[in-house]
Formats: structure tokens, C-alpha cells, sequence
């Protein structure tokens, strides 16, 4: 694996480092318009990329099947989705704005269950990363070395707020400000590691890139309607949550075009 995929395995990482970092430099929780923001623009990255960076490679490297080249994203795209199901269903998590615990239920403190919950949907952003990354390096002509790095960037900038959003409510409930970014931070790890798989596995079996692509964009997806837009979406009536998410999809747009 030469530098540059290094690289960008690792930016997504360091975005969530730097945003759980911010716990030393602001004072006080995030407020609920803020809140709302960082979650919508999350969404609207994440959403902008399933599409431009995932779904379109997919269904540009099956175009020889013709009338059927749709066939791998759709059923990538599904599998995705059902395996993002399957996860929330599995794995006990807790999401900051309620008390309720998701998956099954187990004796695990609230800070460990809302860590769990962040890590549950960066797994597809690492995957989608790792595929992005493993298309360019065996050189499937649907994703390009400029497409996959504004991917990583992409996602890379979306994990910012997300590392606030983790670190900065768990110092205000309590917990002191290195731990809380100790705790921002590991929800993020998952990310890395979740794309050096994704990397090993595609490197097997390359002529299942484009189930891989959108198996990712199904994952991504899933997070973004399940997840980020009922957040965005919670408490008093307000648009700056659809204001953001409207901005973190054409910021992603712009990437995957500039920088492709």
C-alpha cells in the first residue's frame, strides 16, 4: 500500500480527533441549534457521497452488462442496508438525546453506549472509504486516485463536528475533559480499521468492486435516514438542520468534481 492510500486512511481519523479535541478549547455543551447543524451537515456529506463517490463508480464499472449494469448497485445497495440492520439490532448503543438503549441490552455505562452508538455509523464510512481506496489501487476505472482522496476528505470533514458532538455533552455531564476526548476519539477508530479490511478483502475480489461500492453507499445511507435526520430534525422547529445538510452535500459535490 503505497503513501498516499496511507494517507487517506487515515485522514477520516485525525477529522474525528481534531473535532473531540474541541472539548479543550470551548467551554460548555454544544446548544441545541448546533447541535443540529453539525448533525444535518454530517448527513448531507454522507449522503452526497453514497451517491457521487459509491453508487455512480458502481454503476460506471458494470456498464458493460448493458440493460442490467443497475443490478450490482441495487443489490450492493441492499446489502448494505441490511447489514447496517442487522448491526443496530446487535450491538447495544445509545444515542446522546435519549435514555433509551438500542440493540440488546447489556450493563454498560451511558459514555460507553454512546461511543458505541458513533462507532456503529462510522463503519460505513470506513468501508466506503476502504472500497474507494481499493477501486483506485486496482485500477477500476470508476474511481479515480483525485476521487478517492476527496472522499476521505469529504468524510474526514464531516467527522469534525461528529468528534464535538461525542466529547463536548460528556464533559458537560461530568466526565472530565480528558476522558470525554479520550472517548471522541476512540469512537472514530473504528473508521481505519473498518477500511484495512474493506482494503483486504477487495483486493480478493476485485470483480465484486461494484457490489462493494454501493454495499457501502447502502450502509452510508442507512445511517443518514435512520439516524442523522431525525436528529437534525429533534426539538423545537428549526431549519438550520436542512440549511446544513443542504451544505455538507454540495460541499461534497464540489470535492468529488474538484478534486476527481
Amino acid at each position: 500500500m503505497n503513501v498516499k492510500a496511507i494517507q487517506e486512511l487515515i485522514l477520516p481519523f485525525v477529522g474525528t480527533t481534531a473535532g473531540s479535541a474541541m472539548v479543550f478549547l470551548m467551554k460548555g455543551e454544544l446548544n441545541d441549534k448546533l447541535r443540529r447543524g453539525l448533525t444535518g451537515f454530517a448527513g448531507g456529506v454522507m449522503m452526497a457521497a453514497s451517491i457521487w463517490s459509491l453508487i455512480l463508480p458502481s454503476l460506471s464499472m458494470s456498464g458493460e452488462m448493458g440493460r442490467w449494469s443497475f443490478f450490482p448497485a441495487v443489490l450492493g445497495f441492499w446489502l448494505g442496508t441490511f447489514f447496517l440492520l442487522l448491526l443496530d439490532h446487535i450491538i447495544p448503543h445509545q444515542h446522546m438525546e435519549t435514555e433509551v438503549v438500542e440493540g440488546p441490552k447489556v450493563g454498560l455505562g451511558k459514555s460507553t453506549m454512546l461511543v458505541l452508538a458513533v462507532a456503529l455509523h462510522n463503519i460505513p464510512e470506513g468501508l466506503a472509504v476502504g472500497v474507494s481506496i481499493a477501486a483506485w489501487l486496482y485500477g477500476e476505472t470508476g474511481v479515480a486516485a483525485g476521487a478517492s482522496f476527496a472522499l476521505a476528505l469529504g468524510i474526514a470533514i464531516q467527522n469534525f463536528p461528529e468528534g464535538a458532538i461525542i466529547s463536548m455533552p460528556l464533559h458537560g455531564e461530568g466526565m472530565k475533559k480528558e476522558k470525554a476526548f479520550l472517548y471522541g476519539t476512540l469512537s472514530g477508530a473504528v473508521e481505519p480499521l473498518s477500511s484495512i479490511l474493506t482494503i483486504l478483502f477487495a483486493t480478493r475480489i476485485v470483480p465484486l468492486m461494484p457490489y462493494l461500492l454501493s454495499f457501502a453507499a447502502g450502509a452510508m445511507v442507512y445511517v443518514v435516514v435512520e439516524e442523522l435526520i431525525p436528529e437534525m430534525n429533534s426539538g423545537e422547529h428549526s431549519n438550520i438542520g436542512v440549511l446544513t445538510f443542504g451544505l455538507g452535500f454540495t460541499l461534497m459535490i464540489i470535492l468529488d468534481i474538484a478534486l476527481g
